[in-house]
């Protein structure tokens, strides 16, 4: 098994990432939930154009992927799961969930340091929220990311397929929880407890700090419960909320990859100085 995780972990995650992307592009099209502010060409060509580059970067940079942490991991027997003797489907269980949790709590940290929210802040000013959005990170959070999850395979020990899927289930839910897609009340009621929906995640980018500052979980929604973070819905509903940050409205720094790229970088203007701080200071008095 692990000789078929390392020879084939390339295309299974590839091919996983665009069946769903492509599923919930067309279902966007059928049945979309908000308004588009800005044209599908300008946000998929320079949003699915950051994947490729970030892609590109990742591999120039950090070449050996989670699964070969994990084989390395597995063949120096370090990690918690190399010292005890669990059946592999329990392996498998405790690697998702435990990996979703550190998840959840990065995503947090990404708010709460200002130099963090400066990389993490690509991905929020974004005045629509879709499919793309999903994967939609600064290369730099994404290599942080990398070397966070790193640290998690070298802790644990998960075993090669347990960490194959938990990556190619953390990349489907994402893009299903930012898909722009009206999922039905009564589906959304069944799924919520247990997995984030996209109305659910949607709060989540809402131009208002205190909902900014929620619903941080991108698989399990158990995590934002737990840990008092959850809201249900935003105040001003689906279709009147606010997308993206405030006083950042400029497309060619916001929806074109340059500009994308640069923005961590870019000078803080007077009326962008309480979101450079990142979304938990201020906690919506200047809103």
């Amino acid at each position: 098994m692990n000789e078929w995780v390392v020879t084939n972990e390339a295309w299974v995650r590839s091919l996983c990432f665009f069946s769903i992307l492509v599923v919930m592009m067309i279902w966007e099209g059928v049945k979309p939930k908000r308004q588009r502010l800005h044209t599908r060409l300008l946000r998929w060509t320079n949003n699915l154009g950051l994947v490729f580059f970030n892609s590109l970067v990742v591999r120039l940079i950090l070449p050996l992927a989670t699964v070969g942490v994990a084989q390395f991991a597995q063949q120096h027997e370090w990690g918690l799961f190399n010292q005890i003797q669990l059946h592999p489907i329990w392996v498998v269980v405790l690697t998702v969930v435990l990996f979703d949790m550190a998840i959840y709590w990065q995503h947090r940290l990404f708010h709460v340091v200002p130099v963090l929210w400066r990389l993490h802040k690509m991905h929020h000013v974004d005045q629509d929220i879709d499919v793309t959005t999903g994967s939609r990170f600064h290369p730099v959070e994404i290599i942080l990311s990398l070397l966070i999850k790193f640290a998690l395979v070298l802790l644990l020990g998960p075993s090669l397929l347990a960490v194959m899927l938990f990556e190619i289930i953390l990349n489907g839910t994402a893009m299903f929880n930012h898909a722009n897609v009206a999922l039905p009340k009564k589906l959304d009621g069944v799924l919520r407890p247990w997995l984030v929906t996209p109305d659910m995640h949607r709060v989540h980018h809402s131009t208002i700090l205190r909902e900014s500052n929620s619903n941080y979980g991108f698989n399990l929604s158990v995590w934002d419960r737990l840990f008092g973070s959850y809201i249900a819905q935003p105040s001003l509903g689906h279709d009147g909320m606010h997308i993206g940050v405030r006083g950042y409205n400029n497309p060619k720094q916001i929806q074109i990859l340059p500009g994308m790229l640069y923005l961590p970088f870019a000078r803080v203007l007077p009326d962008q100085e309480v979101d450079n701080l990142g979304p938990n200071e201020g906690n919506g008095t200047k809103r």
